[in-house]
């Protein structure tokens, strides 16, 4: 199984150069245009030429550029990513989502004047029949509805 592992990793390495070249940008390309470099990482991955070429020299690495540890602030003309609970705008949508759903929440809960108003005569109406059934003269107010006698 050992007498593979060679093998495999200069696979692993020459894929890995491919890939890598074939999905850098135009403008990060260093020295020689993009198709030349993905021939010579292909016709010179056996043997290890082509890939490490093209790793240690064919792209733009994102690496500090005057040799300084850390100089962050901006990385290849991009702003410098910060977490999400470090960031003030991600923090600032997350509070604009909350307002906007509660919002919405309170525009949900409140009926509408027609649903109101609907209500309010459905309620007039049982209050009604409930004084009629009361008073006896109701329609529900027959022999069925009186009290059984006592014995």
């Amino acid at each position: 199984m050992l007498r593979y592992l060679p093998f495999l990793l200069v696979l692993a390495l020459w894929i890995y150069a491919f890939i890598d070249c074939l999905n850098t940008p135009e403008k990060e390309v260093r020295h020689l245009p993009k198709v030349v470099w993905v021939i010579i990482v292909l016709l010179f991955g056996e043997v290890l030429i082509g890939p490490v070429a093209w790793l240690a020299v064919g792209k733009v690495r994102g690496g500090p550029r005057d040799g300084a540890a850390g100089s962050g602030g901006l990385r290849g003309g991009r702003p410098k990513w910060t977490a999400p609970d470090d960031n003030p705008e991600f923090l600032a949508s997350l509070r604009d989502d909350k307002k906007a759903a509660k919002a919405e929440e309170s525009k949900k809960d409140e009926p509408s004047p027609e649903a109101l108003a609907a209500r309010e005569a459905e309620l007039l109406r049982r209050e009604e029949e409930l004084r009629r059934r009361e008073s006896g003269n109701g329609p529900g107010a027959g022999p069925d509805d009186a009290a059984p006698p006592k014995a």
